[in-house]
């Protein structure tokens, strides 16, 4: 049976109402201000992708590119998310969270707005760097403020609330985005986005307090980064909680990929079911998530949680491997939905939980395991995203390989490297 040691971590002056703890303060003041604001932060790799899922086709028209290259946009920007999340997370460790992410979030703003002139597919796909890299600071920095004001169940229970405020980011992005092609094209896309960046921007400049004060932050420099990143992989568990829930994260971004391709192009449907389809399956994430933090954290351990995510994640993957290779027949676009809609909804049972777990085991270097953790998983997704369009729009078959090709190396990261073996003996 999978260790459930971390959740019994004792009470840490996050957990109690200790005088005179710095994280504390703000937490107390502005509790519901801080889901939001962490919560609109983690929405914003979400928004930058999902807002711009269903004009892939028409944007690949208008700058006469293929599927396979107007898809590496959403591949450079997950690699910008990945490399972006490593720099700034050891930074926000030496400097504080604040100057970091705002500086982060001023140029993902920029850059965005740049997206919107792009001319030609190279250039929008460079300004996506940029975009993904600047934006790295966001969802980086706010793991770490997590960590640096929760441990335990409680920082389990934390992440499962933010997916209620980020959870809407999937589910109104694409609708968002099937609305404003309505009236505009896809340039008009980043051109919301911007503004939505800006808005946050704004408010978190406002609000936001600094949660790690100057007496625990890192005063060592390159090496000493290196140290601590070397240290926390050298945590085999840490490290398998890292992988687990980066792999999980390429089979959703494979879905994230190709969901519009398989809807629009294979099933005939209109950009906007492809959007509600699309918020129906965030809504399901949003649900499991909610039922993991308030029902599940506490009473089941946070590592059976966790297998039990990764099964259904396996199982959905197979599933929807066995009806794009069409063993069932042409069964229409209805158990596609169906099978997109469990492989969404179990990852609430997988990403919280692997964060959660691999953030207890980082006290001291919250930005620099948090950088790790987005790292690997922006990475992941950056390699799966342009695997799935290899054999052209009209198939399925590729995205659902990679989908049970990743579920299966969660699985097995979780086993060899979360797992005692003792207890697999009894």
């Amino acid at each position: 049976m999978p260790d459930s040691g971390p959740d019994r971590i004792a009470p840490t002056a996050e957990q109690t109402d200790v005088p005179g703890s710095p994280a504390l303060a703000p937490r107390r003041r502005a509790g519901l201000l801080i889901v939001l604001m962490l919560g609109g932060l983690t929405a914003m790799p979400p928004l930058s992708m999902d807002m711009y899922l269903p004009a892939l086709p028409a944007a690949a028209g208008e700058l006469h590119s293929t599927a396979a290259q107007i898809q590496l946009t959403l591949t450079t920007c997950l690699a910008g998310l990945a490399l972006g999340q490593l720099v700034v997370g050891p930074l926000s460790d030496r400097f504080g969270r604040r100057r970091p992410l705002l500086a982060g979030m001023l140029v993902y703003v920029v850059a965005t707005a740049a997206c919107a002139v792009a001319p030609d597919v190279a250039t929008l796909t460079g300004f996506r760097l940029v975009q993904g890299l600047a934006g790295a600071a966001g969802v980086v920095i706010a793991r770490a403020v997590v960590r640096d004001m929760y441990d335990g169940l409680e920082m389990a229970r934390f992440f499962s609330s933010l997916m209620l405020v980020s959870g809407i980011a999937p589910i109104a992005a694409p609708v968002l985005g099937g609305q404003v092609l309505r009236f505009t094209d896809w340039r008009g896309v980043f051109v919301v986005l911007a503004v939505i960046g800006a808005a946050i921007t704004a408010v978190v400049a406002r609000r936001l307090p600094e949660t790690l004060p100057p007496s625990a932050r890192h005063s060592g420099g390159f090496r000493s980064t290196l140290g601590a990143l070397r240290g926390l992989l050298a945590d085999r568990r840490f490290t398998g909680y890292l992988l687990s829930g980066s792999f999980a994260f390429a089979a959703l971004f494979a879905y994230v990929s190709a969901s519009s391709f398989v809807v629009q192009e294979i099933h005939g449907a209109s950009a906007q079911t492809f959007s509600l389809l699309f918020g129906a399956n965030a809504l399901g994430m949003v649900a499991v998530g909610q039922v993991n933090g308030r029902i599940l954290v506490g009473r089941v351990s946070l590592d059976r949680v966790l297998a039990v995510g990764l099964v259904l994640v396996a199982g959905a993957s197979a599933a929807l491997l066995l009806m794009a290779c069409g063993v069932f027949g042409d069964l229409g676009l209805a158990p596609f939905a169906a099978g997109f809609f469990v492989l969404m909804s179990s990852l609430a049972l997988v990403m919280p939980n692997a964060n959660a777990l691999a953030l207890m085991r980082a006290k001291d270097a919250a930005g620099s395991a948090s950088a790790l953790l987005g790292t690997s998983a922006f990475l992941t997704g950056a390699i799966a995203s342009p695997l799935v369009g290899v054999a052209g729009e009209r198939t399925a078959v590729p995205m659902a390989v990679v989908q049970v090709t990743c579920s299966a190396l969660a699985g097995l990261a979780f086993l060899a490297m979360c797992v005692r073996t003792p207890r697999l003996v009894r």
